[in-house]
């Protein structure tokens, strides 16, 4: 029988443990259509490099897949890059492995050139990967060429890398998260990522999510998605769920119908999911808390409409304070997702987003200072025609866009003099949520710092 390994090579755990979600979806989808084929996995989070050299050697597979969720931490204050744990990564299945080496996950799509040039993988795949696996799999073993396979990475005879859009995308979308596997997850980080939709139709300038998944929303089957998750409360008792949609409101009708499946089927679970500031009606909103709707996390940015003008989002300050004083009413938990000192800000933008933020409500504010560059992004080309940024730099060591218009030193003492719950990168306490978690608090700990 042939055999395919999928490993998730993620092992970062700040502020919480992450299911691997891609590599779950990418086992349901194989196992459909090749069955005849044995899966193996192996995941970052339960064990180390010499299990991984292990788990090669004894399992003499044909093919290994590498997911890599992230290529830093995102934090401006850290910078912490994990690419030279994935060299390592790959180092150790070379030396115990003669598998055919294919590469994918968000952090690679990101970075496709750059990352196959720097691991040399055989194959990369970037972007939504499950068909595009099935496609290069079978291609390798009938020995054709698979160079026109949709979101295939790979070296061209000359040695420059090559990069396949996708021309299409999976049509029906009905992968599952699998309870066993989910349920050490759950028990760890107290929620359960699951997607219910992919793609981005925004152009928010800094964004890697239209890279990674594309601009064209597609939905993964609404009644399959509600009886996954009736699947994993019933057998696991996993009744927190967090929904990884690069914006959970981006679909009423959809979401409608999917809520009205979870109420109807009275499976009692708790969710949360990152929302944007407007593109939802009060009605909307209740029926998600009749749903299970308990936390949400809006990608707000800025309070200020010339901040959100520069960052090209869809929204102005008068959505963000509709709605979060809605889902106040609602008793809906929310936190604000913020950028401060980005593209364009000044003292005087900044002091307005501190100052309207008096008016949200009882919230709780998680600001980004500056903003990452990502290649293929319009921050990049900003960055690059102001000089922020050289055209040889390949942006694997995280560069950050940080306007030269703001105080930084007093950039915190502001944010904490609005009176309002601001928490920096690395204010939260670890030790206070670590306890949280021991006593089997669900769902994200961030309500309890609202108080």
């Amino acid at each position: 029988m042939k055999k395919i390994a999928l490993i998730s090579a993620n092992n970062y755990q700040n502020p919480y443990i992450i299911y691997p979600i891609g590599i779950s979806y990418i086992a349901t989808y194989l196992n459909e259509k090749m069955p005849d084929w044995q899966l193996g996995f192996f995941d970052f989070n339960l064990g180390g490099y010499e299990d991984l050299a292990a788990f090669c050697r004894n399992g003499n597979f044909d093919y290994i897949g590498v997911s890599l969720r992230n290529v830093d931490d995102t934090n401006f204050y850290e910078q912490y890059s994990f690419v030279s744990h994935y060299r390592r990564v790959m180092q150790v299945i070379r030396q115990n492995s003669r598998a055919v080496v294919i590469m994918g996950g968000s952090g690679f799509s990101i970075y496709p050139d750059v990352i196959f040039k720097e691991l040399a993988p055989d194959y990369g795949v970037q972007g939504e990967g499950e068909e595009s696996m099935r496609q290069l799999v079978s291609a390798l073993e009938e020995k054709k060429d698979p160079t026109g396979i949709d979101g295939l990475v790979y070296a061209r005879p000359d040695g420059t890398v090559a990069i396949n859009p996708h021309k299409q995308y999976i049509s029906t979308l009905a992968l599952n998260v699998e309870p066993d596997k989910a349920h050490f997850y759950f028990e760890k980080s107290g929620m359960l990522n699951i997607q219910t939709k992919r793609g981005c139709p925004y152009g928010c300038i800094y964004c890697s999510y239209p890279i990674i998944e594309g601009k064209s929303v597609r939905l993964l089957d609404a009644r399959s998605v509600a009886e996954n998750i009736k699947e994993l409360k019933n057998s696991k008792g996993i009744d927190y769920l967090f929904f990884t949609d690069s914006v959970f409101n981006i679909h009423k009708e959809y979401n409608r119908e999917l809520c009205s499946l979870l109420i109807e089927s009275k499976v009692n679970v708790k969710w949360g999911a990152y929302f944007t500031p407007h593109n939802m009606t009060y009605q909307d909103m209740e029926l998600y808390k009749r749903s299970g709707l308990t936390h949400i996390e809006w990608g707000t940015d800025s309070l200020s409409d010339i901040q959100l003008e520069n960052y090209n989002k869809k929204f102005r300050f008068s959505d963000v304070k509709t709605q979060s004083l809605n889902a106040g009413k609602l008793g809906i938990y929310h936190a604000h997702f913020m950028i401060l000192a980005g593209y364009g800000e000044t003292d005087e933008t900044l002091n307005q987003t501190y100052e309207r933020s008096r008016e949200l409500g009882k919230t709780i504010f998680f600001p980004f200072v500056g903003m990452r560059i990502y290649p293929r992004t319009k921050l990049y080309d900003i960055a690059l025609r102001e000089g922020v940024i050289s055209a040889d730099n390949n942006l694997l060591i995280p560069e950050y866009y940080v306007s030269k218009n703001v105080n930084m030193e007093t950039l915190q003492d502001r944010a904490h003099a609005s009176g309002q719950k601001w928490f920096f990168q690395g204010e939260e306490s670890p030790e206070l949520m670590q306890r949280f978690r021991a006593k089997k608090k669900r769902g994200p700990l961030w309500e309890y710092l609202m108080y």
